[in-house]
């Protein structure tokens, strides 16, 4: 089965890794088919075991080789591609969108952060089918209250965002 490993924090704040060594490690972790897609940490893959049983084999594989805690959030090629067909919000230049990809509940979670923040105009958060959706002005990503929310501590080990248009780079490499 065709999987993408969506990894979190990769190339940021000091965690950085070249995705060819990422994709060794994956490949001695005994995965099939190996590629990245970007810089960001997303890891196109075959394998015949369940994403419940690959997350846990390829954080400790992760975590030992780049001595750092891995976490990582593996979706078949089905669930990958809903978070590209369920996108509630038009696309435009004038704004990025996000989907955050997670376990489940994470959505609920992240919808309470987003009612709790201050919101910039035209900013939005939808759910759509258990996925969580996020619309912010360009520009605004980082400055934004919620924005702030994806570097929290407490929520590290439960979603990682990506831009929508990296489901679609994603799903070509899956296909």
């Amino acid at each position: 089965m065709k999987y993408c490993a969506f990894l979190r924090g990769v190339n940021v704040k000091g965690t950085n890794m070249k995705m060819a060594e990422v994709c060794q490690v994956f490949k001695n972790a005994g995965m099939e088919e190996v590629s990245s897609v970007l810089a960001s940490g997303n890891i196109v893959f075959s394998s015949d075991k369940k994403a419940e049983e690959l997350k846990m084999i390829l954080e400790k594989a992760m975590s030992e080789h780049f001595s750092y805690e891995a976490f990582l959030f593996v979706k078949s090629r089905e669930e990958t591609a809903s978070f590209w067909n369920n996108v509630p919000f038009e696309k435009s230049d004038d704004f990025h969108i996000y989907a955050f990809v997670g376990g489940p509940g994470v959505e609920t979670i992240l919808m309470e952060e987003f009612g709790k923040a201050s919101q910039v105009e035209n900013e939005k958060a939808e759910i759509v089918n258990g996925l969580f959706y996020w619309q912010v002005p360009k520009g605004n990503t980082l400055d934004s209250t919620f924005g702030k929310v994806l570097g929290k501590k407490s929520l590290k080990d439960q979603f990682t965002s990506r831009n929508i248009n990296t489901f679609e780079k994603v799903l070509k490499k899956m296909n």
